[in-house]
């Protein structure tokens, strides 16, 4: 609490600030208190602080959060020699409807009481209406509000949101490469001319039903997949993993700034993990000696943690199972829907004009990932329950642990639910085909698929889009539109009560709860988005643009949400994002290595390059004749009787294949040639190279950049020496009044001459 105003001169306005003034908020709204320096509040020393009014001392946030804390460990009888205690099994017994902070006001109005400080409906107006997306946030209004945790949630949301429009500006410049240069791509231009890819007989796509087909079908995908997959495609990958880097390491020098300026440096985390959960002490029965505080307190045997621990291992690898399960029956309905594609477009003429653009591959591509999307957001629905549920069956012992084990548990399955499919089709789909007349079989039943003559890159493309999108849009209909529904539904009856007989419990009642758990979901959301946008952001340059747009709106709908249609949360301290900081390091490091795989062995561009140094024969024009390179032949005699095809109109001899094999007539026929294993040395080499550069980059930028900003250091070391300073001055002042009252003897003496120099220490210091 404020002891002394801040004397530390602000920073210095340079000549650009004019630039950013439309940005800007009034100084009320963005600082709505002094700066002080603190110190924590001691009853015994009351006239050391600055108390103008008892009633406005503390901030509505820290009120709220002094009485939650009460009101989860008040008693309130006893059953079967049991204490019964906490609000919180009043609530889940019946005998209180809910308990919450209030709002100070209507967040369209002003309140009638002139002392009322209106800061809802401050916060509604500057902060929580879309038309003022492009305004900075009121950091320091949302924390006195709404409290730390809340406000460093916006902080990091709102930095987040910033650092993307560097990613997405580039991402831009790279699509727009892919798009200039699109008529110069000399692959695309091949499988399109009429005497080149229109001449090239490829083999059937599945067994017996699909027909041979000529390569020029697949023009416009092949001219689409050269936006994504381009030598700009290999810049951006290495960019966004330096990207990704500069992120992490300025949050936390955000995050250092935000600790000083909101009194959060010496912010005793360690007490506040150290409290128990009134659930934990209402469940554990058995007492042991804490070795910390030499205090009895409830704790849970070896035995029953290690039960209730393999219970929930086993649920949530139940749980990863069934979401493996889920994707491998997307993948069969793949296999098993193409044939009927093939011969559907194939045999309708009104499908004709559009048969160049929706292929087979991008009509199975596209359904399946529709139908993946609908798979995860039903599990999600099913595996948040058994989440909670099994994460309150291991009954941690500190409020800290219940987050951290709740987190990891959803991360983890949040994580295998969203980028497994990504994954299938980045690094397996493909990849283990064979070749005709030697086709691999899932279960000795489906031929496995097979990569569209222009790669799979464009179907992973349409496969990170479909999911990602259609994530974001519906995560949003759910914020906005079912609170409001909600809520609209149960003012109904009130409508017509007037103001004195509608009172302010009641309107707030009304509203939606924010839950322990709301800050949680909001969380979990972004990074899943996170991961969206550097993992697979090699094959979609355009992702971190879709995320800033959705992440410009995500602030001012949660805003909006929090603001109008939640009852107040109860407000809580964080000095930093916690886990989540660790989790987005781990995906950083993991985004290096997905990306580096993807270039390497989804996109085209290692055949390329390899076929443009080394078997290249047209000086002019080093890559004409690349698709021919690339594509193997194949006897149609040769095909097995269970895979050959029913018809051969064109009565062909040979058809072609993705692939670098010997033709029929070589000694080592439908082996792999040399060139396939150049290329494979060339994919590792890539690689291990990418991998290495890029993470040698990121490092050396980490060890670069310090944490902390040495003015906030300057700023922290300044401020602990006034107030130690200020606080040995009182100790000596009120010593000294003592001694002067006529309260003498030799101890009281020492204790002066102690203080004394605990004063002259600290100007020393």
């Amino acid at each position: 609490m404020p002891i002394k105003e801040n004397d530390i001169p602000c920073a210095v306005e340079t000549p650009f600030n004019w630039v950013a003034w439309p940005f800007r908020l009034p100084e009320i709204v963005m600082h709505p208190e002094p700066d002080y320096f603190t110190a924590p509040f001691s009853k015994e020393r009351q006239e050391l602080y600055l108390i103008d009014d008892e009633n406005t001392f503390f901030s509505p946030s820290v009120r709220n959060r002094i009485v939650f804390y009460i009101l989860t460990r008040c008693p309130y009888g006893t059953e079967e020699g049991k204490k019964k205690f906490g609000i919180k099994r009043l609530i889940n017994n019946g005998t209180y409807s809910a308990a919450y902070p209030l709002h100070d006001c209507q967040y369209w109005r002003k309140a009638n009481d002139p002392k009322c400080e209106n800061e809802r409906y401050t916060l509604y107006r500057e902060w929580a209406r879309f038309p003022r997306f492009f305004k900075e946030q009121p950091l320091d209004l949302i924390r006195k509000y709404y409290g730390e945790r809340i406000g460093i949630y916006f902080a990091w949301l709102g930095f987040y949101t910033e650092m993307l429009f560097f990613a997405a500006v580039v991402g831009s410049i790279c699509f727009l490469y892919g798009a200039f240069t699109m008529n110069e791509n000399m692959s695309s231009r091949e499988i399109c001319e009429p005497s080149i890819g229109g001449e090239i007989i490829m083999c059937p796509l599945c067994d017996i039903k699909c027909d041979y087909w000529r390569l020029n079908s697949t023009c416009e995908t092949s001219e689409y997949s050269h936006l994504f997959d381009n030598v700009a495609t290999l810049f951006f990958a290495i960019f966004m993993g330096i990207w990704v880097t500069l992120f992490l390491e300025f949050w936390k020098r955000r995050q250092a700034r935000l600790e000083y300026e909101w009194d959060l440096v010496d912010f005793e985390e360690e007490q506040q993990q150290l409290q128990l959960r009134p659930e934990y002490e209402a469940k554990c029965t058995q007492k042991r000696k804490n070795p910390v505080t030499q205090e009895l307190e409830p704790y849970l045997p070896l035995t029953s943690q290690a039960l209730r621990f393999c219970i929930s291992g086993t649920t949530v690898l139940f749980w990863i199972s069934l979401i493996i399960a889920s994707m491998i029956a997307v993948i069969v309905y793949r296999l098993a829907v193409y044939a009927a594609f093939a011969s559907i477009m194939e045999n309708t003429q009104t499908l004709q004009p559009i048969r160049g653009l929706l292929t087979p591959q991008l009509a199975t591509s596209v359904t399946a990932s529709f139908l993946n999307f609908v798979i995860i957001m039903i599990l999600n629905f099913l595996y948040e329950r058994i989440a909670i549920w099994i994460t309150d069956m291991e009954i941690p012992r500190t409020h800290f642990e219940y987050e951290n084990r709740l987190t990891m548990k959803m991360f983890l399955f949040q994580f295998v639910n969203y980028y497994s499919s990504c994954f299938y089709v980045a690094f397996f789909k493909g990849k283990f085909v064979g070749y005709p007349g030697s086709y691999t079989y899932m279960f000795d039943r489906w031929r496995n698929e097979e990569c569209d003559p222009a790669g799979c890159l464009i179907e992973l493309t349409t496969q990170l889009t479909i999911i990602m999108a259609g994530k974001q849009i519906w995560g949003n209909i759910q914020e906005a539109f079912v609170p409001w529904i909600w809520n609209w539904w149960g003012r109904r009856k009130a409508r017509n009560n007037p103001e004195n007989l509608y009172g302010r419990w009641e309107q707030d009642h009304d509203l939606q709860n924010f839950g322990a758990l709301g800050l949680f979901y909001e969380y979990l959301e972004m990074v899943i988005q996170f991961g969206f946008i550097t993992l697979f952001v090699a094959s979609f340059p355009l992702a971190p643009l879709l995320a800033l747009m959705n992440n410009i709106l995500e602030i001012r709908v949660d805003s909006w949400k929090l603001t109008t249609q939640f009852r107040r949360p109860v407000a809580a301290k964080a000095h930093s994002i916690g886990i989540w900081q660790e989790i987005l390091n781990g995906m950083a490091i993991l985004s290096v290595v997905t990306n580096a795989f993807i270039v390497a062995f989804t996109s085209d561009m290692i055949p390329r390059l390899v076929y443009y140094y080394a078997y290249s024969t047209e000086s002019d024009s080093p890559m004409s004749g690349y698709i021919n390179d690339s594509l193997s032949v194949f006897r149609i005699s040769d095909f097995l009787e269970k895979n050959r095809p029913e018809e051969n109109p064109g009565n062909f001899s040979t058809c072609r294949y993705r692939d670098y094999r010997y033709p029929p007539d070589h000694e080592k026929q439908y082996t792999h040639t040399m060139q396939f294993w150049h290329i494979l040395a060339a994919k590792m080499a890539f690689i291990i190279i990418m991998e290495h550069v890029v993470f040698v980059v990121k490092f050396f930028v980490a060890w670069m950049i310090p944490d902390v900003p040495a003015e906030v250091k300057a700023k922290i070391k300044r401020e602990k020496y006034l107030t130690q300073k200020i606080l040995h001055e009182y100790e000596l002042y009120k010593l000294k009044q003592k001694l002067c009252e006529g309260r003498t003897d030799a101890s009281m003496e020492k204790v002066v001459m102690a203080t004394e120099g605990k004063v002259e220490l600290s100007e020393l210091m």
